[in-house]
Formats: structure tokens, C-alpha cells, sequence
């Protein structure tokens, strides 16, 4: 969907095909960053409106997927940068959550722990590669970087979590 799509459409039809389209991709990104269901929704709702208030500098140089995933990104580093956030972090107790309405499915939570104690660097291209589906060039754009860089961040968190994942995948 580019800018010239989008030419004559008010400000709410643009929000409303924007989210139809990307809703559940930028959803899954905000959470895998911060952690937190309700965070995440409030960082995809900013992500949206940021989106809309600046489309018209949209210049379509990278697809409008890769553009919201910059915008979330950033979102989502303002998010974790706040006191508040740090607070909220440092004061959860597991005996403080409240216990689910419908029972909790037993599933491994191994592999997506060891990727968010990554150092940022390292954990935001590992998001957007593998759970965001991105390419290393729109990567690249996201992050500021070179494309050499992004490839050298994602080796290093892969031998990271190789040696962190030793024997917890295939019984090494």
C-alpha cells in the first residue's frame, strides 16, 4: 500500500486499512519487545497513530510493513526507556499475576526467554528476521545500520544462543 494508494483517502480510512493490514504483525512485535499484552496494544495503538500523523513523509523508499516496524521499534524503545516501565519490571512478582480465566497450555518458553536477555543490538534484529519475517536490507533501513552490520548482529546472537541453548535443543 503506498503513498499514492492512499491519495484522497481521509485520515480514518488510512488508519483503518493500515491497521486492517498490519495489525496483528506490528501486535506480535510491539509484545516480543516489551513483554506485556496491554504494553504492547498501547505501543501498536501509538505505532498507528504516529503512522497517520506522518504519512505524508512517507516517501515509499521500503514497503509500508518495514516503515511500521521502524515507527513500532522506536515505539517500543521509547516504552522500555521510561521509568515507569523499568519499575514496573523491577516489581513484578510471579505471585502478583493473577491466575488465568481458561487453564494455561503447557509450552516451552525456553528459546523466546533466552532471545529477550539478549543485549538490545542483538535481540531487535532476531525479532524482526525471525518473528517478524523481515529481510536483512529492510532490517537495515529499520535500524540505521549497514547490511553487513545487521548480518554480523544476527551471528553473534545466533552463537550466543547456541552456547546458551547447548542441550536444551536436540539433547546436545
Amino acid at each position: 500500500m503506498g503513498s499514492a494508494e492512499l491519495a484522497g483517502e481521509t485520515i480514518e480510512q488510512l488508519a483503518v486499512n493500515l491497521m486492517n493490514e498490519h495489525s496483528s504483525s506490528i501486535l506480535r512485535l510491539c509484545f516480543l519487545y516489551l513483554q506485556d499484552h496491554h504494553l504492547a496494544e498501547d505501543a501498536m495503538q501509538e505505532t498507528f497513530l504516529k503512522a497517520c500523523r506522518s504519512w505524508n513523509q512517507f516517501k515509499g523508499e521500503s514497503s509500508t510493513g518495514t516503515w511500521l516496524s521502524k515507527i513500532a521499534v522506536n515505539v517500543c524503545r521509547d516504552y522500555s526507556r521510561r521509568n515507569w516501565f523499568k519499575l514496573l519490571r523491577l516489581s513484578q512478582s510471579l505471585d502478583d499475576v493473577p491466575e488465568p480465566i481458561m487453564p494455561v497450555q503447557e509450552f516451552d518458553d525456553t528459546l523466546i526467554l533466552s532471545v529477550m536477555r539478549l543485549p538490545r543490538k542483538l535481540k531487535e534484529p532476531i525479532l524482526l528476521y525471525f518473528y517478524r519475517g523481515l529481510s536483512v536490507q529492510e532490517i537495515a533501513q529499520i535500524l540505521s545500520a549497514s547490511v553487513p552490520t545487521v548480518y554480523r548482529w544476527i551471528k553473534q546472537a545466533q552463537n550466543l544462543l547456541k552456547v546458551e541453548l547447548e542441550g536444551w535443543f536436540y539433547n546436545e
